[in-house]
């Protein structure tokens, strides 16, 4: 299958490109290593969705009305889109590490989303989640969405283990109001990260969410914590 490099950038963390395939299908790879398309977003979505439906219903701050969000890792905008679709979001951080992927966004590159780049909610910050989450106040979110990388066993960048550890999840649960919820993308199981997130949280969710990529059969795991 021919593949087309459709933009192609150096950053400190390695090479970040964006390819298309023959059948038009859009493909994120950092390093070499895949990260996600456009061809299986559902997960990304489930991420979103499956986070925002465990908010209350009711209620003043501590509730999905007006509900403020921070994603962690914007990807090809396919969890930011999922959460546009909520009328009931007030506000929409995401926090990007690379650079260009914002600007790749920001272009339209992926058609079907582009509609949302006017949506007046979106503040889109070329930072790392940790630091974006340092500069809000304790209580500020009803929602934490973390799709930074592969989750903790399959790293892209080994940095980004610290996402996954008790310190940050502990300042993940004095960012969000009462009732809020934290939500971690994975693409496999760790029971190493339900305990921590036991210990931060209290109780853990876990959502398999079963994939089928081409002829492969896999799971992929999202985990959730409650303040």
């Amino acid at each position: 299958m021919s593949v087309e490099r459709v933009a192609t950038v150096e950053s400190p963390r390695g090479e970040v490109v964006l390819l298309r395939r023959a059948d038009g299908t859009l493909e994120l790879r950092v390093n070499g290593v895949f990260v996600m398309d456009t061809a299986h977003t559902e997960s990304e979505r489930l991420l979103a969705r499956t986070a925002l439906e465990s908010l209350p219903l009711s209620g003043t701050e501590e509730s999905r009305h007006g509900a403020r969000v921070l994603i962690g890792g914007l990807g090809l905008g396919y969890t930011l889109h999922e959460v546009l679709a909520d009328p009931l979001v007030r506000e929409v951080t995401v926090a990007e590490l690379e650079p260009a992927v914002i600007d790749w966004y920001r272009s339209g590159l992926v058609p079907e989303l582009a509609d949302d780049r006017s949506d007046e909610r979106i503040h889109l910050c070329a930072s790392d989640v940790t630091a974006v989450l340092a500069e809000r106040t304790s209580g500020s979110l009803e929602l934490i969405l973390l799709d930074v990388d592969n989750g903790p066993g399959y790293l892209v960048h080994d940095a980004n283990e610290t996402v996954y550890e008790q310190d940050f999840l502990a300042d993940c649960h004095s960012g969000l109001a009462v009732g809020g919820v934290v939500a971690i993308w994975s693409a496999a199981h760790s029971e190493e990260l339900e305990t921590t997130m036991r210990e931060v949280f209290g109780t853990v969710r876990r959502h398999p969410i079963p994939v089928t990529l081409g002829s492969l059969r896999t799971e992929y795991h999202l985990y959730l914590g409650t303040r």
